[in-house]
């Protein structure tokens, strides 16, 4: 779990189609998802901006999987082991931060999250539907965490 966790970390510091001028990271492209107050008829970039605070990668586990979140600016990504790959957007609209996503194999279970809190390390999002809320913890200069998160029993 841990070889495939550093994979995915270490993704995010590759460089992008090996043309000249590619050292710049790789950031994670954004795509159309469902907005919260569009009812899901997708989201119109309009009103709203970055969400501040979220800035950098974040590790958790749930069931058996690491999960990681990357967000950067108004991008977000989520990779969890086993093959799920998302992407999309990190916004702050009228004091309420919200993650929405598309993910590669079709699943929802993160496709619409707010942030609850963001506290020095940790990060609170509380997923729409089943999945409910997740502690993530934000991994500094490319390493991983001594310890990650493990699922609130309570939600």
């Amino acid at each position: 779990m841990a070889a495939g966790l550093a994979g995915a970390l270490a993704l995010t510091g590759c460089s992008g189609d090996g043309s000249d001028g590619a050292d710049a990271p790789a950031s994670p492209t954004p795509s159309a998802t469902a907005s919260a107050d569009s009812g899901g008829t997708g989201d119109s970039g309009a009103g709203g901006t970055p969400a501040d605070g979220l800035d950098g990668s974040w590790l958790t586990t749930a069931g058996g999987k690491a999960v990681v979140l990357m967000v950067n600016g108004e991008q977000a990504a989520l990779f969890a082991t086993g093959g799920t790959m998302c992407t999309g957007s990190a916004r702050e609209d009228g004091g309420s931060r919200s993650i929405s996503l598309t993910c590669d194999d079709g699943t929802e279970d993160r496709a619409e999250g707010t942030v609850g809190s963001v506290e020095g390390n940790s990060l609170k999002v509380t997923w729409k539907g089943a999945l409910g809320t997740e502690t993530y913890t934000k991994a500094e200069g490319g390493t991983l965490p001594t310890a990650l998160p493990t699922p609130d029993p309570a939600s």
